[in-house]
């Protein structure tokens, strides 16, 4: 509080004076001037003790590149040229994807963390997205479908199944007079399903049991998973009508059978036809 003092006072302060015995070291910025190392000043010394190393080794990389060019002159041998140790680094176009890379991953491992999902919980976002990006699918109607049935040599060979068109060009069976031929150029779901390879070459698939769904999701994944048969697109259909009859079932017992509940299913179709017509009327 000596400064208040004189402040009151008017005396002039005593001028301030290190303890004895204090440790001084040359002073980085004024020459010929010592300075206490106490911590106010260690990052000024730590920078000049900085700055004097890498001025060394600068001058020893100068003195390496003298020596260098003088065996050069004389027809020596020397090895590659060494870059200066001291030349700050660029970042450049691998550091920046090396940055950009770890951003990403340490994003994700922190949404996992905070939200336990790696996209944040962004997933419908991210779907739609991706609607945007270009895309090798496309859309065929039934009749560009049936373009594909292998009967064009040079032509790809593609079938659909539940919708979905597969490139099948590599298998044999489903060349012209090959055993699975009649799958090529169209969408025999229900075939799939049923088993009637010959008569249910058609997409309809009502009035199918619980077991052939199963079938169909069995041959679903059979090609979703397939190593040489790769989904191309999917096959955009006219809309069945409801009250056209359903293709009858191959096997005479399962097709007495569909008969019997086809009286409910027509009385159904009707039923959806009258509410239609009402929704129209309103």
């Amino acid at each position: 509080m000596s400064w208040f003092k004189s402040s009151m006072s008017g005396e002039e302060p005593e001028p301030y004076r290190e303890p004895e015995g204090t440790h001084k070291v040359a002073d980085p910025s004024i020459p010929n001037r010592m300075v206490t190392d106490k911590a106010a000043n260690k990052p000024f010394l730590a920078h000049k003790a900085y700055r004097d190393k890498q001025e060394k080794l600068h001058n020893d990389w100068v003195e390496r590149q003298r020596i260098r060019k003088e065996k050069i002159a004389r027809g020596e041998e020397v090895g590659p040229e060494e870059k200066d140790p001291t030349e700050p680094e660029e970042v450049g176009f691998k550091g920046l994807l090396k940055f950009f890379l770890y951003l990403i991953i340490f994003g994700a491992l922190t949404g996992k963390l905070f939200t336990g999902s790696f996209t944040w919980n962004h997933e419908d976002k991210l779907v739609l997205l991706k609607s945007f990006m270009p895309s090798d699918q496309r859309l065929f109607s039934e009749s560009k479908l049936a373009q594909y049935d292998g009967s064009v040599p040079g032509v790809p060979i593609l079938l659909a199944i539940d919708g979905d068109v597969y490139d099948v060009s590599k298998g044999k069976a489903y060349q012209p007079k090959g055993s699975y031929h009649y799958f090529a150029g169209v969408d025999a779901s229900r075939a799939f399903a049923t088993g009637c390879f010959g008569t249910h070459r058609t997409h309809d698939l009502r009035g199918i049991t619980e077991d052939e769904m199963k079938s169909l999701e069995h041959w679903k994944d059979f090609y979703s998973n397939h190593k040489d048969y790769k989904k191309i697109g999917r096959v955009s259909y006219r809309p069945i009508d409801p009250a056209s009859p359903i293709p009858e079932h191959c096997k005479p017992e399962k097709a007495a059978q569909q008969k019997a509940s086809q009286p409910a299913e027509k009385n159904k179709a009707e039923q959806g036809k009258a509410n239609q017509a009402v929704h129209e009327d309103l």
